[in-house]
């Protein structure tokens, strides 16, 4: 453990805040491609002449490769640690940014959206084993919080900002423009960012095995996180919660909207700019509480529920003023983080140097949630649209997205963690 005189070394903190900030960029701007296609849907169809079904594949790819990819990127985090991964994922993301780009088709358009899927899939578990690493471990959930929010806030710019910008220039300029950021954030990585603090002459902050010792056992640690029954709610939690959210979210939101509700894209983009600054700042809040009451199952059970019960409006047609449902959007993003709980319990139920195999396994269950209800209720709408009742398929569309939040809240009851005072003792 550090001294009190090694923390408060302005030095240490500076140098993890440069740590920390670079991996936090990168994980903003995966945030960003997260979300994107929702603000540029209707040019997205209008360039590679695609219906809703492949709208929605194109949109998921990101998420399918995300998912495959989250536990050898939890193995990498243990064994290699961020500073290669965050280096490698940005160059990759970067590559795959200008081949979205440039695409002049859809098959090259998903290729260029599958890198980029790789390049940012290691930001998320390389900013938790950051946190994990540099930080005190009861100072974790609120660490999550606040790399939600800042996430997030990459999400709210790939709303109504985004929106508002490809009315004034082509969408294409600006993954351009995020081809080059990816690129620079590779460099920065490589130069700034160290694994562990040790790696430049500062005392650890948790006594943990070397990295070669991890390497050397990592299917020892993959199967024993797998064989804890504690580690899977989680998964599915995120499944049925998360990918409601980011299905929603990071695609439909904007078309359904616009055909149902009237609005225009602008307008319907800051309903789901609303949305995404409610999670952010909602982040922020479920990983203070958490950390507060020292209770992740109780705030993730309550936050769970709300969140699954706010579908009810848009369920029963509820006719609402604009700024009442903006103000709904609102509160269902601060409703939604309730699921980052489940990093901190993935964590906190298994050994701290298989946090990044832990975390990683019930992060899969986002992109699993996600990648299949982007393109699901892409084929409903279609289904809909050919049958000539577009209201009952937005209906239908919005019943399988509520079903999914229902079905992560009812997954809360099967989360366990450890009691207080075990985590107490490890902190």
């Amino acid at each position: 453990m550090p001294s009190p005189d090694d923390l408060r070394n302005s030095r240490f903190v500076r140098t993890r805040r440069v740590v920390f900030g670079i991996a936090l960029l990168s994980f903003v701007l995966s945030f960003f491609h997260r979300t994107a296609p929702a603000a540029i849907a209707n040019e997205l169809v209008r360039a590679f002449a695609i219906n809703s079904t492949l709208l929605g594949t194109l949109a998921a790819t990101y998420f399918y490769v995300y998912m495959v990819l989250q536990v050898p990127v939890g193995i990498l985090a243990d064994t290699m640690g961020p500073r290669r991964l965050l280096a490698a994922g940005s160059f990759v993301a970067g590559l795959g940014s200008i081949a979205f780009a440039l695409a002049p088709s859809w098959e090259v358009a998903a290729a260029g959206r599958t890198l980029v899927g790789i390049g940012v899939s290691v930001a998320f578990i390389a900013i938790l084993k950051v946190s994990a690493v540099w930080f005190p471990a009861q100072r974790f959930a609120t660490l999550n919080g606040f790399t939600m929010f800042a996430g997030n806030l990459g999400a709210v710019i790939a709303g109504a900002p985004l929106a508002w910008t490809v009315t004034q220039t082509s969408w294409r300029v600006v993954f351009a423009g995020l081809a080059a950021l990816s690129l620079a954030l590779a460099v920065a990585s490589w130069i700034r960012v160290r694994d562990r603090p040790e790696d430049l002459g500062f005392a650890p902050v948790h006594a943990l095995p070397p990295a070669a010792g991890i390497a050397m056992h990592w299917r020892h640690a993959l199967s024993t996180v797998l064989g804890n029954a504690a580690t899977w709610p989680g998964v599915f939690v995120n499944a049925g919660i998360a990918g409601s959210y980011l299905a929603f979210a990071g695609l439909w939101a904007v078309p359904y909207l616009q055909e149902t509700h009237a609005m225009s894209r602008v307008l319907a983009a800051q309903h789901t700019s609303a949305l995404l600054l409610g999670v952010a700042l909602g982040a922020v809040l479920v990983g203070m509480l958490s950390d507060r009451l020292r209770n992740r199952r109780g705030v993730l059970r309550v936050y769970a529920l709300l969140y699954a019960a706010s579908w009810l409006p848009w369920l029963l047609h509820v006719q609402w003023p604009q700024w009442a449902t903006l103000a709904w959007f609102g509160l269902m993003g601060l409703l939604v983080p309730g699921f980052t709980l489940t990093w901190a319990v993935a964590k906190e139920v298994n050994a701290p140097q298989h946090s990044g195999i832990a975390t990683s396994i019930v992060n899969v269950g986002i992109f699993l949630g996600t990648g299949i209800l982007q393109p699901l209720v892409g084929a409903i709408l279609d289904r809909g649209r050919a049958g000539g009742d577009v209201a009952v398929a937005w209906d239908n569309a919005i019943a399988a997205l509520a079903a999914s939040a229902a079905f992560g809240a009812v997954m809360t009851l099967f989360v366990r963690e450890r009691t207080r005072s075990a985590r107490a003792a490890a902190t």
